[in-house]
């Protein structure tokens, strides 16, 4: 079940992106050939107006081509036609929905529930050392740790991991007022019995608060912004090698890991609970992917389009569109090298599991 569920989430997050290209295209008077679902020969297609409305055989993309998009054309409702803050609106919208419908799923999650989590400091560990009069106490909000605003429980711990040497920056909320810790000593280094050496800070974080709508409101754009900053330091984790390929999971390798997420669920309710979350920061991500100045992907087509609109002024020379197109196809096969690359590690590391 948790498979199918994958696989509909997928096609939903697919859908209501090119849906997004689709709906300002037609706004704006572009003329949209095909809105097709999938890849592959069509399995189901019906024309209507201008525009072929089709489902193909592959369970994986789909497209929303419109006329002129990548070559100029003598057609007045062309892409290449339509004023460029038009087509960057056109070029963004695909995004847009998808963050949308990451907002409108945690807003699903969060907004019946009755409490929200906050991180408070809960309770301390004998060996904790700056469980102190000048440190931090029971009930302190932690409000930011390493220049890093913290947005949930989760990210305490994961900023924590950073550290080398125990040492951090810390913010927190007492009584309504902030109080700053700069170098604050907080891990101390424990052994294990075979020698190795793990770091230890002997607190625990977490308190359930009873929530007005305004708090859930507030806990449902703390996790969208919390997943935004995600894919930023995924980003820079891989950039600086403190992450690899073998971190990064295509969607069988996400579908996998949504199995054993539902498994380990102890009701079926808690598991699709736990899987509409997955779903929720999958199409965050995906806003937030598309929108990276990369050819071939959304946001390297809105760099190229202001780049290209702004020579144009400048030069009063209309530069041919087959040149960028030239640049997001080459991007296009890069791509696809990779998630074959990653397709190919996913099944691998399943295959061996």
């Amino acid at each position: 079940m948790s498979t199918i569920f994958a696989i509909l989430m997928f096609s939903v997050l697919i859908f209501v992106h090119e849906l997004g290209h689709f709906a300002t295209a037609k706004l704006f008077g572009v003329q949209v050939n095909e809105f097709s679902m999938f890849m592959g020969p069509a399995i189901w297609k019906k024309q209507i107006g201008e525009t072929l409305y089709a489902i193909r055989c592959i369970p994986f993309g789909g497209y929303c081509a419109m006329e002129g998009e990548d070559e100029d054309t003598e057609n007045p409702r062309s892409f290449q036609k339509a004023d460029w803050w038009k087509r960057v609106i056109i070029l963004v919208a695909g995004s847009a929905m998808n963050l949308l419908t990451g907002i409108l799923i945690y807003c699903l999650l969060f907004l019946p529930a009755e409490t929200v989590t906050v991180p408070v400091v809960h309770s301390f560990t004998d060996c904790c050392i700056f469980n102190t009069e000048d440190g931090i106490h029971e009930g302190d909000i932690i409000r930011e740790l390493d220049g890093e605003k913290i947005y949930l429980n989760n990210d305490v711990t994961f900023f924590l991991s950073f550290s080398e040497d125990g040492v951090h920056d810390i913010t927190v909320e007492r009584d309504g007022r902030l109080i700053e810790f700069k170098d604050f000593e907080m891990g101390h280094t424990h052994e294990n019995e075979d020698g190795t050496l793990y770091r230890h800070y002997g607190f625990s974080i977490g308190q359930e608060k009873k929530a007005t709508f305004g708090d859930k409101l507030g806990y449902v754009f703390d996790n969208v912004a919390d997943n935004i900053r995600m894919v930023w330091v995924s980003l820079k984790m891989l950039f600086t090698g403190q992450a690899g390929l073998q971190d990064m999971s295509g969607p069988v390798g996400i579908v996998s890991q949504m199995s054993q997420i539902a498994d380990a669920s102890k009701t079926a309710w808690i598991a699709l609970l736990n899987l509409l979350s997955v779903g929720a920061f999958i199409a965050i991500n995906l806003a937030v992917m598309n929108l990276l100045p990369i050819p071939a992907l959304d946001g390297g087509r809105v760099v190229a389009l202001l780049l290209t609109t702004a020579i144009e002024r400048i030069t009063h020379k209309k530069i041919d569109p087959k040149y960028e197109g030239y640049v997001h196809a080459a991007g296009m096969i890069l791509l696809l090298g990779l998630m074959a690359i990653i397709l190919l590690k996913d099944v691998f590391v399943i295959v061996k599991g």
